[in-house]
């Protein structure tokens, strides 16, 4: 498997990472008798602060999931991957990395180096799509 669809492929197992810790914690939370199965917030703030941000952590990485995953995908079946080959697993990593921050605090300097590996995310894909524009117009 070559970088990016093994980018690809982490970056699904961590939104569906962060999806089983929304299960988990509203499982046991229904489970227990404390809470309906009906009766949660889709923003999770219902819960607990931790259950809001891990809520908008798992949103973060779906709302980014199709773009990231189109341009990966486009790359790879287009011959291209050698575009999206050297970044994507750093790609990957600096949203793991921003999710985890958003899952430890929403403090100033957490929200700082959360926006800083969103910004590195955004660099990496808009440099993949210049590029990828470039080889395929």
């Amino acid at each position: 498997m070559n970088n990016s669809a093994l980018a690809l492929v982490l970056y699904a197992a961590w939104t569906l990472l962060l999806l089983a810790g929304i299960a988990t914690l509203r499982g046991g939370l229904t489970l227990s008798g404390k809470r309906t199965a009906n009766s949660f917030s889709v923003a999770g703030d219902d819960v607990s602060p931790f259950s809001a941000r891990l809520c908008r952590a798992h949103a973060n990485c779906y709302e980014n999931l199709p773009v990231f995953g189109s341009i990966v995908v486009v790359a790879i079946f287009t011959g291209n991957a050698h575009i999206t080959e050297p970044l994507a697993l750093w790609a990957t990593a600096a949203r793991i990395s921003q999710s985890t921050a958003h899952l430890i605090s929403t403090g100033n300097l957490a929200v700082q180096i959360r926006f800083a590996f969103l910004f590195a995310q955004f660099l990496i894909q808009v440099w993949w799509l210049v590029r990828l524009i470039g080889v395929l117009i």
